[in-house]
């Protein structure tokens, strides 16, 4: 019992070192020196334009003319011709960091569904930087139709581009925020796909970038007969990069710092605990 106490002694010396170690770092992000001394404790202006504003039931606009992967001018309301639900991701395609993992997260979830894009449901990727091109699009559509592998998938997976006030149309009647950052020549947003009933409602969010096949298949199910899911919880990552001439991080990057914490000492106390077993079975 003497060799247990002083393992744990140790242990607990060591997460002391590592909590403290993690709140130093964490008030390093969040109170940067020394470039942001007079303004403490406050997360980057730009988040007040930024976020996902639930509006269940709005109806999206059908008139809307977009760009295809292919070039051509197509009408947002001709992706609901065919009476389908529609899975709406917004990003943009060269995003550096969060657009890649919402994409992939929602191609995660769908290759678990026993429904089919083209038949049960249709996806509709959009980008919402004016400046990408149907060539661009064409790129990130490859990607994702290798990565689903299911025959047939190409008449349901759909990645738009088009011009500003298409997009702001659109964005602005889901309730989608974000904001360009002049100083790092990026996009700030949050991450959430978006599910559309077959006439074009808002039915349902998804937010962060991993979503559960059972609350998307139930939704897809609803949504087809024109139901409306409920308000759901929000967990809001946001996309936006460290600025080393402010030395302010992003709100993924703290957010980040404080699951290492956790984990750090769930990590821990699970050696413990262990221990302590092993040592009553010895």
């Amino acid at each position: 019992m003497q060799k247990l106490n002083h393992i744990i002694g140790k242990l607990l010396a060591v997460a002391a070192v590592l909590a403290l170690a993690n709140g130093s770092l964490f008030a390093q992000l969040k109170n940067p020196e020394p470039f942001d001394r007079g303004n403490r404790n406050q997360q980057p202006a730009i988040f007040d334009q930024v976020g996902i504003d639930q509006k269940l039931g709005a109806q999206a606009p059908l008139d809307l003319h977009f760009k295809d992967e292919t070039g051509k001018d197509v009408q947002f309301g001709s992706y609901f011709n065919q009476k389908r639900p529609v899975l709406l991701a917004l990003v943009y395609y060269d995003c550096p960091m969060l657009c890649n993992q919402v994409l992939n997260g929602m191609t995660s979830s769908l290759q678990v569904l026993r429904f089919n894009t083209g038949k049960e449901f249709d996806v509709v990727a959009v980008s919402f930087d004016p400046r990408e091109t149907p060539e661009l699009a064409a790129a990130k559509r490859r990607t994702y139709l290798d990565r689903y592998k299911r025959p047939g998938a190409e008449a349901g997976w759909h990645f738009l581009t088009g011009q500003k006030d298409a997009i702001d149309a659109l964005t602005k009647t889901v309730g989608f925020r974000y904001s360009w950052d002049e100083k790092s020549n990026q996009f700030a947003h949050a991450s959430a796909i978006i599910l559309l009933t077959p006439e074009g409602k808002v039915a349902q969010y998804y937010y962060g970038i991993e979503y559960s096949p059972k609350d998307m298949r139930l939704g897809i199910i609803e949504a087809s007969n024109e139901k409306l899911g409920n308000v759901a919880d929000r967990l809001l990552l946001y996309c936006y990069h460290y600025d080393p001439m402010t030395g302010k991080y992003g709100a993924l990057v703290m957010r980040m710092v404080r699951i290492g914490g956790i984990l750090t000492m769930v990590v821990l106390g699970g050696f413990i605990v262990f221990s302590v077993r092993r040592e009553r079975h010895a």
